[in-house]
């Protein structure tokens, strides 16, 4: 068995964060939730950390709740699954959408049910070859969760989403890549090199014009025009005073390349 349900590493400005529950593909038992939801919140707050890498251990991503410990919850608690819902899946998924830095999800092996709900709201998805999705949560007689009912409609739209939860099975990385879900499909023997990568550059990038964006972009996504205007309007002046731009201008001024820290003024 794991010791430590969740693992968090800095690679300079990248922060990993890999479920290391691999003996149960990574399912998330209560331990897990408030480990990841820690890990979350430390790599948020930490101004070193630029770009965040959700991950799994083995050959799983994340395999979404556990379900052992959740009869014995049921069993012991028949309101168990509605107050992990609230405490742990609703917390975490709100981090991962709102946080201020971009947030990868390296898919690196089956990723069912809340599992694939996280990835879900990953600015990217980089989705190894073998890996996969399913939306399992019909399968046990439940609805979905961690942010699901949002994010899977607008990568795919309201009727693929529908037809992907109520029918379920897995959706292989290249369907995944058709539908609009992966960002990008790696060969296996390329992932962990094309994950650092990808996170490594956005890493050293305006990070607050990326935060910017991720937020319009959800802004946008249930505002009229003229709000998400406005909207842009506001992270246009935001990003407009950080050092950020002001070294790009130099920097295009001097034919350079920005050095970005991605610091707020």
């Amino acid at each position: 068995m794991s010791a430590t349900p969740v693992l968090v590493e800095r690679l300079g400005g990248v922060g990993l964060i890999r479920l290391n529950r691999p003996e149960a593909l990574n399912a998330l038992d209560l331990a897990s939730k408030e480990a990841l939801l820690h890990a979350l919140q430390e790599v948020a707050r930490d101004p070193g950390v630029r770009c965040v890498v959700l991950t799994g251990t083995g050959r799983a991503f994340c395999v979404g709740q556990d379900l052992r410990e959740h009869v014995a919850s049921l069993q012991s608690d028949p309101d168990g699954l509605p107050n992990t819902v609230i405490d742990h899946y609703n917390p975490i998924a709100t981090l991962l959408h709102t946080m201020d830095k971009p947030v990868v999800a390296a898919v690196n092996g089956i990723a069912a049910g809340a599992g694939a709900s996280l990835a879900f709201l990953a600015d990217f998805r980089l989705v190894a070859g073998s890996a996969g999705f399913n939306l399992a949560f019909a399968r046990i007689g439940l609805s979905c969760d961690t942010g699901c009912s949002w994010t899977l409609p607008r990568l795919v739209g309201p009727t693929a989403a529908l037809r992907l939860l109520y029918l379920g099975g897995t959706i292989s990385a290249e369907e995944s890549l058709q539908l609009g879900i992966a960002t990008e499909v790696i060969p296996d023997a390329e992932f962990d090199a094309r994950v650092l990568d990808v996170a490594g550059r956005l890493a050293t990038g305006p990070t607050q014009a990326y935060a910017s964006m991720r937020q319009a972009v959800a802004y946008g996504a249930h505002s009229s025009l003229t709000d998400a205007l406005a909207y842009e309007a506001e992270m246009m002046a935001r990003t407009g005073a950080t050092e950020d731009h002001r070294q790009a201008v130099d920097a295009f001024l001097a034919k350079g390349v920005p050095l970005f820290t991605g610091q707020r003024d």
